[in-house]
Formats: structure tokens, sequence, C-alpha cells
């Protein structure tokens, strides 16, 4: 049995970021859909728009928009309990940036019921098969954040958990095969030192990540390793 589309303007990324934009002075004239990817359910995942609106200062702003919503990026450190040596795992999977594997930290997209860190500790547990709760993780930006203004809506929260395990525990998570065909993911998850997984990791984000982290829990030595 088929399932209802999700219309455009119920989508709850859009009328949030519809709301916000009308918030900060735009008006809005007209809204073109190009293309919506629809999640299995029938909800908007993802829609390329053009947006005709005025800016308080009477001027046009540029058109596109790739409405993504907002996500949650975890990095997670696991410790080494006889050693204290730390270990992240990051999850490795083909991207359309340049049709490469990537290296990157377990992330996931925050719909309209969901609570950011719900999002942070459900995909830790989907990405890598680490079960962790809420009150494990540490938020490490005080709002949200845009990766790219110019183009997008797509805001960024940021999280780490740090947890103690046996070396053999560690490497449990490395080389695991995840993901979810009906998101059309293949996921293996990949256990490298965070000096390694900088070398390996492309995403913007994610390099910021292990910034925040290091001078969260203020490990510059670390730091300038990377």
């Amino acid at each position: 049995m088929s399932k209802q589309q999700e219309a455009l303007e119920d989508a709850h990324k859009f009328r949030y970021w519809k709301s916000q934009a009308e918030a900060n002075g735009l008006k809005i004239n007209s809204i073109k859909d190009f293309y919506i990817r629809r999640r299995y359910n029938g909800e908007v995942l993802f829609a390329m728009l053009e947006v005709d609106a005025d800016t308080p200062e009477g001027d046009k702003i540029p058109p596109a928009l790739f409405l993504k919503g907002h996500a949650a990026s975890m990095l997670v450190c696991l410790i080494d309990k006889a050693t204290r040596e730390k270990f992240v795992v990051l999850v490795k999977q083909r991207r359309i940036a340049d049709g490469s594997q990537t290296y990157e930290h377990p992330a996931g997209m925050v719909d309209a019921s969901d609570a950011p860190d719900d999002v942070a500790a459900r995909e830790i547990g989907e990405e890598i098969g680490l079960v962790v709760t809420t009150n494990e993780l540490t938020r490490l930006n005080p709002h949200v954040w845009f990766p790219s203004t110019g183009t997008s809506d797509e805001g960024m929260h940021f999280f780490f958990i740090e947890r103690e395990m046996t070396r053999d525990e560690i490497m449990a998570f490395h080389l695991k095969n995840m993901g979810n065909q009906s998101e059309y993911e293949r996921i293996t998850s990949v256990v490298s030192t965070l000096p390694e997984a900088h070398k390996l990791v492309t995403n913007v984000n994610g390099l910021l990540l292990h910034f925040l982290y290091l001078k969260h829990i203020g490990d510059y030595e670390t730091m300038k390793l990377l």
C-alpha cells in the first residue's frame, strides 16, 4: 500500500526555515520546487528550491536553496582502560560530493519531533552499534551553526561522548558493517586515533568537531598533532 506523501509546505523543516527567514526580515514572494526527495514513509527529506524574496535592504536574496534542515554530529571517544589511549569511531560510506569513500563521524538529521541529543544518541546506536543515553552526551556548540549559509538551511549540533572500554571491546567496533538499506546506506565503522582520523576526514563538520572536542577537554598537545 502506498504511503501518503507529505506536502512541502507541511514539512517541519520547510515551515521552520520559512518562519526564521520571515522573522529576519525576508519578504518571500514565491517558491518553486524543482526536486523533492522523501523518506520511505512519505516525509520530506530534502528539497531543491528557488526562492524569490526581498531583503529588508531592498535587494533580492540569492535564490538557490537546498532545504536540508538540522542535523547532529557526534565524536565518539573510546578510552582504553589499561593504557588510557583514546580512539574515535568513524563511519565510512560513499558520498556524492566526489563519489569517493568518505570518513565521517556518526551523524543524523533532526526531524520535527526530535531533540538534537535524542538524535545523537539514536544515531550512535544505529551507525556504530554503541548504546548510549542522552545524559552521557556533552554538547559542544551553544546554538545551531550553519555550514553553508549561502545555499542551504542546514544547521549543525555537535556532541561528544567518552566511554572507557578494554582494547578488545574497542576494536570490536573496527570494520563493522552497518547501514540502512531503506535509506540507501552502506556504512562501515572504523576505529582510529584522533590524529589519524583528522587525516582521513575531509568533511568540514568533522574537522571542526575534532577541534571543538580537544578545546573542550583542554588537550592542546593532541591539537598540535592535527
